[in-house]
């Protein structure tokens, strides 16, 4: 009985490693044969979209792939290098357009005050409720 289950083993062990594998005449051993297909790649293609800037939702939307040892280092490198990139050209940006607004308030003040100082205190309001400049009183 010992040698019938162990031959009977032995043949389920074959048959169903054939079936698996495939026992195809051209030798692909692929999908078209009966095997397996073949697994896809575990990289990301592109991770985020280079045609435009990164947005939020690209970002929640991020999944790494996992490998045996964590997360492929290269990609993950690559995708901070880019974050990175993109957050100090918005902070140059911000920097510059907050350089601009300081600017524009100060010329602004500059001439509030060769008119007299502020609503508040030159001038006075006219029967239309514009400020009147002291020079033209």
């Amino acid at each position: 009985m010992f040698w019938f289950l162990l031959i009977s083993l032995a043949v389920v062990v074959a048959a169903v490693t054939l079936a698996v594998v495939g026992s195809g005449g051209d030798g692909s051993g692929g999908a078209a044969t009966g095997g397996l297909a073949d697994a896809s790649p575990d990289l990301l293609d592109e991770p985020l979209p280079s045609d435009r800037p990164v947005s939020r939702r690209d970002v929640d939307g991020l999944r790494l792939p996992v490998t045996a040892r964590g997360y492929r280092m290269q990609q993950v490198d690559d995708i901070l290098d880019r974050l990175g990139a993109e957050l100090a050209e918005r902070d140059a940006r911000i920097a510059e357009l907050e350089s601009a607004l300081a600017g524009a308030q100060a010329a602004a003040m500059g001439r509030a005050d060769a008119y007299g100082g502020h609503r508040e205190y030159g001038g006075h309001a006219g029967a239309g409720g514009a400020v009147e400049r002291p020079d033209e009183r």
